[in-house]
């Protein structure tokens, strides 16, 4: 138990059940994206190992309890989510890929060397964790020392209930961190291995030093290649066939993809059902002067804005409130009134107005026995000695904590929503004056409180806010679903869709490579069954209706090609090809026409049909110029400015954009001394930057399989 209030007392992830604590560590899952499944059910591959879906959703159930201790909350939207099963999948590829390589050289990573890093203390990792010294925020290996043993002594019995579960929660935490210095520093091994690999000398170092500091101005004369019309190029097959072979290597494509068009319908609301929202915001409007139970009331309404029995600052209510607070009188009702902004209507009543603290410092001490009768008879005691005079710090030790005073700013509540034992202790908090005490039943514990300091005194609000969005009605929603299931049973083909889809009112939309990996389509929420048809139809199929978004969407979807595992077909890159063609042939003819100029300077080149010039100052080899002219980066500017002669014009040189030559007119080498071994680190620096992309080539070779759209 003292391990237990050494941490509470220096970790700001630790605050434990009481207070704000009680916000942020309601325990339960938020979410289960897989219901257990009869026997094996594999999500993916990678070298040949099968990860089943069990599998993985206990290594994303994992990864989610970290991130919600980390991050103090109890919960993690739709987003958050979709964030967390992606990066537990690229970390499990990631690490399958470097064990498998690491096992061929027979890198380990010992007991004794992550026991090293420990004790270092410097690990960023270490740094993500509770176990901190409070002032000066370095890792805090004691700290570390004394929960594990505490962790390994645990006896549930002998303690609240809320105290074995957090225990338990910061076990399992600490095994993640545990494991992932594990897998990261067999990953480091790894990647230092192949940048070591990579060689810095003194010539090279001295050949980066100089492509950095040796700068040149020069003049420029450009014909852009937009000069020249496609339409008076001509490509044949036969070239875009050979430089397709050429080039077949950067067109291989790692993993399936596909091509769909689809239909995507939005349902919006009527008129009708603007009036229909408009009506009942006014009949509450009218009831809002009367209502006695405010809270009970204005859930009753299905305002998105809930009720606080508490008075918080009024930015956190919406704008449209906020803005036409001060010419409301307390108790008046305003609105209805209509808000473009967020397409709602909306009416409130100011119930109370107060000067009030934004910052209130408390100080605590828990009291639990082994019932509720103990339990109070317990906390009056300690209640009525400290009305007495007793020493609060010397009571809370007595009892295993530290008694310390803690801040806690309105904003740490101003957002949530409040109710239960939440409510009556934020009440009390706020409601106390300084070095009063309070003496509070909060589920099976007690809390005797006393707040010890107030700041920041500002206007607070009790408002009580209608806010009703506009939304489409039952009937609404079913008329829309009838058209458009309508035209899906009269249109079964991609051909017929692509043909009638414009006449019936809606669009035909395209979307090209899409990605089993993906996790919807057109930013539409909720298109997992229409992924799973996309990837398991064959070419040419239409699917049926499906219902999606925030069930205000209706989609189609047609399989309109699919781009197989392997090397992308002549026919799936030829407009890219041909691009590259038409650019290479229109440089042939620039290059002529600059190179029949017979000049000196590039104010020669100016009377040029289609001629742009430009100047650019400071180039150097290491960076690419952009020439504002052409509206391109060119790093073959810097590459010849390099090299050239002080007011010589160049040969015509092919660019990203066009054709230019070039003259220089001004060199210059910067004030800055040369240091070997400082150019060798950069160069260094620079290999560890190219390892760390090895994991890229490795997947490549691995045959990685990602069936996870199929369960998740």
């Amino acid at each position: 138990m003292a391990t237990l209030q050494t941490i509470r007392s220096k970790g700001p992830l630790l605050v434990v059940v009481i207070g704000l604590a009680l916000f942020a560590f309601i325990a339960g899952d938020a979410w289960k994206v897989l219901q257990p499944h009869q026997g094996k059910q594999d999500v993916g591959e990678v070298n040949g190992k099968t990860l089943t879906a069990q599998e993985y959703q206990k290594m994303v159930d994992e990864y989610t309890e970290v991130i919600k201790l980390t991050q103090g909350v109890s919960a993690l939207n739709d987003d958050q989510l979709t964030q967390v099963k992606d990066q537990v999948w690229q970390s499990y590829v990631n690490n399958q890929l470097i064990a498998a390589e690491a096992a061929k050289l027979g890198l380990t990573v010992s007991k004794a060397e992550v026991q090293a890093i420990i004790e270092e203390g410097t690990n960023p990792l270490l740094m993500q964790t509770p176990f901190r010294n409070p002032q000066t925020g370095a890792f805090d290996k004691d700290m570390l020392k004394k929960f594990l043993v505490d962790y390994a002594h645990l006896d549930a019995s002998k303690m609240p209930a809320q105290y074995v579960e957090y225990y338990q929660k910061m076990g399992a935490f600490w095994n993640f961190i545990e494991k992932t210095l594990i897998q990261s520093t067999l990953a480091e091994k790894y990647q230092n291995l192949i940048a070591k690999s990579l060689i810095s000398n003194p010539v090279a170092a001295e050949d980066a030093f100089t492509s950095r500091t040796e700068q040149s101005d020069v003049l420029l004369a450009a014909i852009p290649y937009s000069s020249i019309s496609d339409s008076t190029i001509t490509v044949s097959n036969s070239e875009i066939k050979d430089l397709y072979n050429k080039k077949k290597s950067s067109f291989e494509q790692p993993v399936e993809t596909r091509n769909i068009k689809y239909i995507d319908v939005l349902v919006t609301p009527s008129e009708e059902d603007r009036k229909e929202v408009l009506n009942e915001v006014t009949e509450y409007a009218n009831q809002l002067g009367t209502a006695a139970d405010m809270n009970t009331f204005i859930r009753s309404t299905g305002s998105v804005v809930p009720f606080s029995e508490i008075a918080i600052n009024k930015t956190v209510y919406p704008n449209d409130v906020v803005a036409r607070l001060d010419s409301v009188t307390i108790n008046e009702v305003y609105g209805p009134y209509y808000n473009q902004a967020d397409d709602s209507y909306n009416a409130f009543k100011i119930i109370a107005k107060q000067t009030a603290p934004d910052s209130i410092q408390y100080r605590q001490i828990q009291v639990y026995a082994e019932d509720a009768a103990k339990t109070a008879t317990l906390a009056d005691s300690i209640f009525n000695a400290l009305k007495d005079g007793a020493d609060f710090a010397d009571i809370a030790k007595k009892y295993g904590q530290t008694g310390d005073a803690n801040w806690m700013s309105s904003a740490n509540y101003e957002n949530a929503q409040i109710d239960g034992d939440n409510l009556k202790f934020l009440k009390a908090v706020t409601s106390l004056g300084v070095n009063e005490l309070a003496n509070l039943s909060l589920g099976q514990a007690n809390v005797i409180l006393q707040v010890t300091n107030k700041k920041g005194v500002q206007d607070k609000y009790k408002v009580a806010v209608i806010k009703r969005a506009v939304e489409f009605s039952k009937d609404t929603y079913n008329k829309a679903y009838n058209d458009f299931s309508q035209f899906v049973a009269a249109n079964p083909t991609l051909d017929k869709l692509t043909v009638n889809a414009e006449e019936a009112g809606y669009k035909l939309l395209e979307r090209k490579d899409l990605y089993s990996s993906e996790h919807g389509i057109g930013g539409v929420r909720g298109t997992k069954e229409a992924l799973k048809w996309i990837f398991s139809a064959k070419q040419g199929e239409v699917s049926g209706l499906y219902e999606c978004g925030e069930s205000d969407h209706m989609m189609v979807v047609a399989l309109a090609g699919v781009t197989e595992e392997g090397y992308r077909s002549v026919d799936q890159v030829k407009d890219q090809l041909k691009a590259e063609l038409i650019r290479d042939k229109k440089a042939e003819k620039l290059i002529a026409q600059l190179g029949g100029v017979k000049a000196s300077s590039i104010e020669q080149f100016k009377s040029v049909p289609n001629v742009v010039t430009d100047s650019v100052k400071h180039v150097t080899f290491a960076a690419p110029a952009y020439v504002a002219a052409l509206r391109s980066s060119e790093p073959l500017v810097g590459a010849y400015a390099s090299v050239a002669q002080l007011n010589q014009v160049s040969a015509p040189i092919k660019g990203n954009a066009g054709v230019f030559v070039l003259q220089v007119f001004a060199k210059e080498k910067l004030n800055e001394k040369f240091d070997v071994r400082a150019e060798e680190n950069t160069i260094e620096s620079m290999h560890q930057r190219m390892a760390s992309r090895f994991v890229n080539d490795l997947y490549l070779k691995a045959n990685v399989k990602d069936k996870r759209y199929l369960f998740f």
